[in-house]
Order: structure tokens, then sequence, then C-alpha cells
């Protein structure tokens, strides 16, 4: 890799050079399936026709005036996201984490609009909202936030999943909002408990709280719904922060209020140079084109389900595998050891996947994947998985004699 590029990323010896569909092709024409979608953005698959003569032409048109004016395409673009998603009002950034950091800002001015003097928000433990300093000191994970104390303060951590550990600390008055993912992804694929978003739709407004889901891994369809909190009936967020799938690639996040949180923000409050260009809502508007003639939807749902169902039965008789979870396209086969050497196995056999958690193969696939190009990622990992076990059994188990 590149002598010139900040040591970052563990990057995998791989460089692709195009795209098509579910396909990545490396510099020497090696075939991969990709069963990451470049961490869940590319729901459309790589180089969607659709969306890249959008991006084309609206390049060849005008790519960027600023927020000093009027965008048509935001306003289209905003209007559609409002539509589907039942919120009021929409913010433009470039990337989740800036999503992340506008709704822990309006949770602020929400907090001094109550005259809270220092107002804080409950976060979940394992949660995962980004690498920027406000994003990263409310994520549930202290690897990634050691060496950059101290963090931010005014968050409140939490047990996921758990709502009477929630209703307990509303015994704290400084609370004045909770921000959880309807699925913690990089936390190892847990979708939170039934009834549980509920629960802390009713503890938000007993207590006069913002609900602020983190819906980067979760929206555009990802989980079965356009959004993971619509698994619910008779719950709506106060803020939602959107990005990943809703670009296919192009950057773009999107923050969107509803009821108190629609009036926080007033000009100069907030901002974005690049946030909500022409080019960006004009691509992201044709994901959603396509989103709603493909029914991509409804069929993450039932392609999700039946990935899910196939790798249980090719693990069925793997002690090793504690449990396949997830929603919609988004699947977790959670193992009994750390497997992270598993990602680069999988990927000698043309099969890109990911680990998170130490112990989780997370499956972010296309949304447009076919019923075979399904049973073809199900197959290969679990073969993946049962060569990679055996070979560590193998290792440590004493010859006989």
């Amino acid at each position: 890799m590149s002598e010139f590029l900040l040591p970052t990323y563990n990057r995998q010896s791989v460089r692709f050079s195009r795209g098509e569909g579910p396909y990545l092709w490396d510099e020497s024409g090696v075939q991969y399936l990709d069963a990451v979608s470049g961490i869940a953005v590319t729901g459309l698959g790589h180089a969607h026709p659709d969306v890249a003569e959008a991006v084309c032409d609206q390049v060849r048109t005008l790519v960027h005036t600023s927020n000093l004016y009027g965008i048509p395409w935001q306003e289209r673009l905003g209007e559609r996201l409002v539509s589907i998603s039942g919120m009021q009002k929409v913010f433009f950034g470039n990337s989740g984490s800036e999503a992340n950091e506008a709704a822990i800002k309006l949770a602020r001015l929400h907090g001094r609009r109550r005259e809270v003097a220092n107002p804080k928000i409950a976060v979940m433990e394992h949660s995962f909202h980004g690498r920027t300093l406000a994003a990263l000191a409310a994520t549930g994970n202290a690897a990634i936030q050691q060496g950059f104390e101290p963090l931010l303060d005014g968050f409140v951590r939490l047990p996921y999943g758990d709502a009477e550990a929630l209703r307990h600390a509303a015994s704290d008055e400084e609370i004045v909002a909770v921000l959880l993912e309807p699925v913690q992804g990089e936390g190892g694929v847990r979708p939170a408990p039934s009834g549980y978003l509920r629960a802390v739709r009713e503890l938000c407004d007993q207590h006069d709280w913002l609900m602020m889901v983190d819906e980067v891994q979760t929206g555009i369809g990802r989980t079965g719904r356009w959004f993971g909190f619509q698994h619910e009936a008779d719950v709506l967020p106060d803020v939602m922060s959107l990005a990943k799938g809703l670009g296919n690639g192009v950057p773009i996040g999107a923050c969107l209020t509803a009821g108190r949180a629609t009036d926080l923000f007033a000009p100069g409050s907030h901002g974005s140079t690049f946030g909500g260009n022409p080019l960006v809502c004009r691509a992201a508007c044709a994901v959603l084109d396509v989103m709603e003639r493909d029914g991509l939807v409804a069929r993450a749902e039932s392609l999700g389900e039946h990935m899910a169902d196939r790798i249980r039965a090719g693990l069925v008789d793997v002690p090793a595998c504690r449990e396949v979870r997830g929603r919609g396209l988004m699947i977790g086969i959670e193992l009994d050891r750390p497997c992270g050497a598993l990602v680069s196995l999988a990927l000698a056999e043309g099969l890109l996947i990911n680990v998170t958690a130490g112990s989780v193969v997370r499956l972010l696939p296309p949304l447009i994947l076919t019923e075979s190009q399904t049973d073809l990622v199900a197959d290969r990992l679990t073969a993946v998985i049962r060569t990679w076990l055996d070979s560590n059994e193998a290792a440590v188990t004493p010859a006989a004699g």
C-alpha cells in the first residue's frame, strides 16, 4: 500500500479496479462477490446505471453552489425523505459522523431550552456513532477512544436493549436525550429487543427527552424497512441520522427532525460547505427512485431471511456457531472465538466479508442480490467457516498415539 497514506486502516492486500452489481474485480481481473457493500453503502451494487447516469449528467450541469442559495435537488430529496420516514425537516451533511454531530448539537440546544445547565445524552454500551470527537465520545467502544482523552463529557452509558435501566436513569434530571441504533452494527449486529424502541419512545415523551435514532447503517432499506425504527409500531424519533446507503457511494449524510426538535436549529447554529450539494442530492434521489421502482426494501427482508436460514442450515452441526441473527440484509454470525482471520480466508475464496466485535462475521450485501447470489454468499461463507474451524481444532488437538 502507498507510503504516502497515513496508516489509519489495516487494509487487505487487494486493489479493485471496477465493479458491477454485487461483483468487484481486482487489478488482475479476479472476480469477488461483495457481501459488505463498502460497509452498508452500495445497496444498489456497484456502478448502478441509473445512479451513474444521474451523477454524470449532474457533473456536466452543476456540482456546487453552497448553501447560501436554494438547491432544488436538495429540496426534492428532503421532501422524499420526509415522506418515507414521517419526519418533518432535514439537514444535509457529508457523512454519518456529521449527521450524529448534528444530532448531539440538537440535544444540547434542547437541554438549554429546558434550562438544564449541563445537558446529558443517554447512550448505549457497544454502540458506534462515528469518529469525530463528539460522535466518538458517544460511542460505546473504549478501544477506539483510547488516546483521544479527555473526551467530550455529557454522556450517560447504559446497557443496550434494557428499558428498565433507562427508566432508572431518569432520576438524573440532566438527561435531555437518548441516542441509540435500531440494530447495533459495529457492536455485533444486535437488533433491539421487541418492544424496546417503543419503551424508549414512551420514556422520552414522559421526561421531555429527545429520542435520537442512528440509522447510518440501518437506514435506506437495509433491515427490510426504509428505516430500522419502523420495525416497531407507533414509534417516531425526534431526530434521525442517515448516511451510507443514501448515496450508494456518493458521500452524503442527513439529520432529520420531527416534533420538538424541528425548531431548534436557526440560521448560524449549524452548517456545511459541501452538504447537500446538487451532485450528491441528485445521486440520492436516483437511489430512492431505484429502491421504490424495484421494491428493494421488501426484497431485503425476504432475501435476508432466506440467507440467514441457509447459513443456519449450513452451520447447524457446528458447536462453535453461537447464533445467526440480524434484520433484513444485515446479518451477524457469532462464533465462540475471535475470527478476524476469516476475512482474508474468504477473500481468497472470492468473497468479501467483515468481522466486527471480534467474533461476529458481519454481512451487509447489496440489496439487488438475486436468490442464487444469496445462496452463493451463504454457501461460500459456511464452507470457509467450517474449513477454518476444522483447521483450528486440528491445530489444538494432540495427535493420537
